[in-house]
């Protein structure tokens, strides 16, 4: 049978929006366009979807739990705000007793609702920015933040659809919002959430979370309390190896999330690993610096986390430093910043140049081999372990 050429013609009739495309096209040769009413629309729209800073305002305060607070915020001018991925975070910028900072905070409200982003924020133990957010921010303060950021949301392209979500502390805030997505869009997924907090009065999200699970056939919901009061009936203990495996039961076909402090991400890694989990089907949201890098693999021998040394900016100045502070925590309360958003060693943003002494970079900081070829650190997750210079 000869081979029938098929037209290019009677496949492009096939796209969606292909005659339409067609037809306007003929309607700007008549008109003579030089296209000059299009002028600057393509960036208004790109500023509209992808803003480099959000003006914001604080239109309502959850209090989760004694350490917990969930600030809703609006646009000023209450314009809808930037769509983003259930599981991504802004970066909110603040100033704190005269000293300028950043922190990432996850959005932990639905994708669907664009009127407002909730940021849950829990206490840190020592704590900047937290006990400023906590405690000094009230109904109608006006705040800062980039655009919707980040990579740590289910990506449609991966096959699996029964999602395994494992939360440590304040990283329920984006499994929250991966719930709440589901729901909104009435997905077709299976969501399996087991949550670690270290006390039953400290769950963030519980009586909602307990409501979703037994309204929604999607949401299976497991709580395991680590330092339980004496009366407490629930699930107790650590997620070891054994209980994420009678938890989980079969782990093919399933992608897995994990948010939480570095060690809990890292321990929950490493038993599903051996549950015999792919790694590329499983993602990590690291919350924050590690806040004990001397425990980690590689912290130099007799190098006590009490003690100090001097940072130089070069041109600019010196300070003195504790070594378990992370480097960019230690400039900013000294008057000197990098550009930053995630501050756990992933985006890269506040690199900074080591030109003389060295830093402890923890396995997150996910340094490329030409920043260690060239004396580049991320600073957000960088501990300098003996007097350094440093270019920002």
């Amino acid at each position: 049978m000869p081979n029938q050429k098929v037209s290019s013609d009677s496949i492009f009739t096939q796209v969606v929006g292909y005659q339409e495309a067609l037809d306007h096209q003929q309607l700007l040769a008549l008109k003579g366009t030089d296209f000059s009413e299009d002028i600057g629309k393509v960036s208004k729209n790109i500023n509209q979807l992808h803003p480099k800073r959000l003006k914001l305002e604080v239109i309502d305060i959850f209090e989760d739990t004694a350490s917990t607070k969930t600030l809703r915020l609006a646009a000023v001018d209450r314009s809808l705000l930037p769509p983003f991925q259930a599981g991504q975070y802004v970066n909110v910028f603040v100033n704190v007793n005269g000293t300028d900072s950043a922190r990432p905070y996850a959005i932990s409200s639905s994708s669907q609702n664009r009127d407002y982003y909730d940021l849950t924020i829990k206490r840190a133990t020592p704590g900047f920015v937290t006990h400023h957010l906590l405690d000094d921010v009230a109904l109608g303060d006006l705040m800062i933040s980039s655009g919707p950021m980040g990579t740590f949301y289910h990506n449609p392209l991966f096959p699996a659809k029964e999602l395994v979500f494992i939360a440590g502390g304040s990283g329920i805030a984006p499994a929250r919002s991966m719930i709440r997505e589901i729901a909104d869009r009435q997905l077709d997924y299976k969501f399996h959430l087991i949550y670690l907090s270290s006390f039953e009065t400290d769950v963030i999200f519980d009586e909602e979370l307990k409501q979703l699970d037994s309204d929604c056939d999607f949401l299976l919901y497991h709580k395991v309390i680590s330092r339980p009061s004496e009366n407490y009936k629930g699930m107790t203990g650590r997620l070891t190896e054994g209980r994420l495996r009678e938890l989980i039961g079969v782990t093919d076909h399933k992608m897995f999330y994990l948010c939480g402090p570095t060690p809990f991400n890292e321990s929950c890694r490493r038993a599903l690993q051996a549950m015999g989990v792919k790694p590329r089907h499983i993602r990590i949201e690291a919350n924050g610096p590690p806040k004990n890098p001397e425990v980690l693999e590689n912290w130099p021998e007799n190098l006590k986390p009490t003690e100090e040394v001097t940072v130089t900016i070069a041109g600019q100045g010196s300070f003195q430093a504790r070594v378990d502070e992370p480097l960019l925590n230690s400039m900013e309360r000294n008057g000197y910043t990098a550009e930053n958003a995630c501050r756990s060693g992933e985006c890269s943003l506040c690199r900074v140049k080591v030109i003389s002494g060295s830093v402890f970079n923890p396995a997150e900081a996910h340094l490329r081999k030409t920043d260690a070829q060239y004396g580049w650190c991320h600073s957000c997750v960088a501990f300098p372990t003996e007097d350094i210079e440093i270019q920002i």
